[in-house]
C-alpha cells in the first residue's frame, strides 16, 4: 500500500469538492523577520512597535503577503503539486490581522474546471479560505492553476468557467479589525504622500531593482511551505520548457509590494485583490522593478483618517520600470512582465499626519 503522496491530477478533481489542507501553521517572530530579510520591506506598521500601538494595534502585524503566502502555502499539496502555472487571483479579501502566535489552517473548494485543448493539462479554479484559531477568518481568495493530467490520452467532459468579479467592490472594503484612529508621522513612514496626494492615471516608478537569487527564492518559498516541484525539483525541470526551477509567484508579488515602498511609503495594509496575473515565469538571476498606476480612489464610511487606493503593480524583469512597460504591439504583454496585480490598499489622509505634514 502506498504510504506517499503523489498530489492531485486534474482528473482528481471535482466540482464542489472540498479540500481541507494540512498542517496547521503557526506563526512565530522568527517568520517575520524572515520575511523581512527576504524582501527587504520597510512598511513601518509590519516593523515598529511603537507605530503600530500608535494605530490602536497591540504589536506590529506580520505583513498581509506573508499572511498570504502562508495560507497558499497550505493549500499546494492538494491544488497544485503537480502544477504547470499558477495562473491568476481574483476576489481576494483581507479580512484580519495576523499576529505571531496566531495558527493558521485552510480550506479550498473547487469552483472550475476546464481541460485544455491540447489535452494534456487542465485548468482548475479553487477558493480558498484561511483561519485563525476558533475559526476566525482572516483572507480568501480565488486562483487558478494549469494541473497536469495523469493520463493525457484521457479525454474529460466536466467544464465549467467559473464568473468571477472583476474588482472587489468599494462598498465592501473596511480596515481590518482593531486599526485606528491610524496617526502618521512622514519623518516616521519616510513618506510624506497621503491618500489626497494621489490620482487616478497617475503611475509611479519605483526606481529601485532587486536580484532574484536561488538560495533567496528557494528559502522563501519553504518558509511558506509551498512544496510544488516547479520551485525545487532541478532534476525534472532541466528537462522542462524553461530548462530550470521557476520562481514562485509570490515571490514576485512580495518584491513588488517592497519595491513600491519608494512612492506608497505610507500604504498601511492590503485590503483586497481584484486580479492579478503571472504573466511571464521568473528565474534565479532576474532582477525585478516595479510600477504602479493609481486606477481609483474610495472613502470608507465613518474613517476620516484613511481612504481606498486601487492600484495596479506591475513586476518587469530585467529592465527599469521608468517607461511603465506592460503591453506590446499586439495587446499581449511584453516578455520582460513578471506580473500585472490589481488590489486595493488603505492609505492614511492628511488628516491623519502629525509632525510638519509637508512634501519632501
Amino acid at each position: 500500500m502506498r504510504k506517499t503522496r503523489i498530489g492531485n491530477f486534474f482528473e482528481d478533481f471535482a466540482l464542489g469538492q472540498e479540500l481541507r489542507h494540512a498542517p496547521p501553521r503557526t506563526v512565530t517572530e522568527g517568520d517575520a523577520a524572515l520575511y523581512l530579510a527576504l524582501t527587504g520591506s520597510r512598511f513601518a506598521q509590519h516593523c515598529s512597535v511603537p507605530f503600530a500601538r500608535a494605530n490602536g494595534l497591540p504589536r506590529p502585524p506580520i505583513e498581509d503577503l506573508l499572511a498570504f503566502h502562508l495560507v497558499f502555502g497550505r493549500s499546494v499539496p492538494d491544488v497544485s503539486l503537480n502544477a504547470v502555472a499558477n495562473l491568476g487571483y481574483a476576489e481576494g479579501r483581507f479580512l484580519d490581522l495576523v499576529y505571531p502566535g496566531d495558527t493558521l489552517s485552510a480550506v479550498s473548494e473547487v469552483i472550475g474546471l476546464r481541460e485544455t485543448s491540447s489535452g494534456k493539462a487542465g485548468i482548475v479554479w479553487v477558493r480558498t479560505r484561511g483561519f485563525k484559531e476558533g475559526g476566525t477568518p482572516v483572507l480568501e481568495y480565488v486562483r487558478w492553476v494549469l494541473v497536469r493530467k495523469r493520463d493525457p490520452e484521457t479525454r474529460t467532459a466536466v467544464a465549467r468557467t467559473p464568473a468571477l468579479a472583476t474588482a472587489v467592490d468599494a462598498a465592501e472594503l473596511a480596515p481590518p479589525p482593531g486599526l485606528g484612529p491610524v496617526r502618521i508621522d512622514p519623518a516616521v513612514t519616510g513618506s510624506s504622500w497621503f491618500f489626497e496626494d494621489y490620482e487616478p492615471g497617475e503611475r509611479i516608478d519605483h526606481v529601485d531593482g532587486m536580484g532574484v537569487m536561488e538560495s533567496e527564492h528557494r528559502l522563501a518559498t519553504r518558509l511558506y511551505q509551498n512544496t510544488a516541484r516547479v520551485h525545487f525539483n532541478d532534476h525534472l525541470e532541466r528537462q522542462g520548457r524553461l530548462g530550470a526551477c521557476i520562481v514562485y509567484g509570490g515571490v514576485v508579488i512580495s518584491l513588488a509590494r517592497a519595491l513600491s515602498f519608494n512612492g506608497l511609503g505610507n500604504l498601511l495594509h492590503i485590503l483586497a485583490i481584484n486580479a492579478g496575473t503571472h504573466a511571464n515565469p521568473c528565474l534565479a538571476g532576474d532582477t525585478v522593478y516595479a510600477w504602479s498606476e493609481v486606477l481609483a480612489k474610495a472613502e470608507l464610511p465613518g474613517r476620516e483618517d484613511v481612504g481606498a487606493l486601487r492600484l495596479r503593480l506591475v513586476a518587469v524583469k530585467n529592465r527599469p520600470a521608468a517607461g511603465f512597460p506592460l503591453w506590446d504591439r499586439d495587446g499581449g504583454y511584453l516578455p520582460e512582465v513578471l506580473l500585472d496585480f490589481d488590489y486595493w490598499g488603505l492609505m492614511p489622509r492628511r488628516a491623519a499626519a502629525i509632525g510638519s505634514g509637508e512634501h519632501s
